[in-house]
């Protein structure tokens, strides 16, 4: 009886420390995954998205701006959801009117980092010199945000995967910044539709991309009104190479997003579920 009793004692305590290093497992993957908001953005309320972040196992989210309500409503909301803030989109024009405000409105939420998310047409640089004087923009206020204790990041569409005399406008970006004055937030499927290899920026940027934007690309006649994007690892991106590229790099957050989806709570659901997947495996 002793002897069974024993058994049935190692057995147990070896089904329990598996299941612990499954969770173990999946929470070391949870903190380095978070949902960009402009996902649910036509998901019901402002209230019914945050709920549906937290609702799909969501610990960590990218906000964009202020969501139109005070940094007070917000506060409350996120604590409500038990979600934590990795970073903002703002817009470069706003932080350079509103910087104050922005800067204030980010710290309450416990936020330190700024991210600027897209260029409008009208506006976009055409030329080397052009890009440069941009990146001199960029500089100057990841400098400001750095006196004040923010950091500020870049993120890519295709339009920067555009070539200058032989370089990238997001390579002109990074070589006319400062390290400590400008992160990068790639965008693995916008670099790859330009024409681009996300594992190259990876590799040539080690330690100044501290997120990648989490989302796949699909071939032209599935998800065309999706704007042919698709969950992470349902689609045309290698990214058995991608992640342990990002892991050598320094990537810090994996951050899922999709620009239009159909349904926003399949799409995040799947897109969270491939990804804890892929990024166990890399840790084992």
């Amino acid at each position: 009886m002793i002897k069974k009793f024993l058994l049935g004692s190692l057995l147990l305590t070896s089904v329990s420390l598996c299941a612990f290093a499954e969770t173990a497992s999946s929470s070391d993957a949870d903190n380095k995954i978070a949902l960009q908001m402009y996902t649910l953005r036509n998901a019901g309320t402002t209230k019914q998205q945050f709920s549906m972040a937290h609702k799909a196992g969501f610990r960590h989210v990218e906000i964009v701006g202020t969501h139109d309500i005070s940094a007070n409503e917000l506060a409350t909301l996120l604590k409500k959801n038990e979600l934590t803030v990795t970073s903002a989109h703002v817009q470069l024009s706003a932080l350079e009117k509103n910087y104050a405000q922005t800067v204030a409105f980010n710290k309450s939420l416990g936020n330190s980092t700024i991210v600027v998310p897209w260029i409008e047409p009208e506006d976009r640089p055409d030329s080397t010199s052009g890009w440069i004087d941009y990146a001199r923009r960029l500089d100057a206020m990841g400098a400001k945000l750095k006196f004040d204790g923010l950091q500020l990041a870049y993120h890519n569409h295709n339009f920067e995967m555009k070539k200058y005399a032989g370089k990238t406008a997001l390579d002109i970006i990074m070589e006319h910044t400062s390290p400590e004055h400008l992160m990068l937030e790639m965008d693995a499927a916008w670099v790859s539709r330009g024409g681009q290899d996300p594992v190259r920026f990876l590799k040539e940027y080690q330690g100044r991309i501290y997120a990648i934007h989490a989302k796949d690309n699909a071939s032209i006649g599935i998800r065309d009104d999706e704007m042919n994007f698709a969950p992470l690892g349902e689609g045309l991106l290698d990214w058995s190479a991608i992640l342990p590229a990002a892991k050598a790099s320094g990537v810090k957050w994996f951050i899922i997003e999709h620009d239009q989806p159909k349904d926003a709570w399949s799409i995040i659901t799947t897109s969270l579920h491939n990804l804890r997947a892929a990024l166990q495996t890399q840790t084992r």
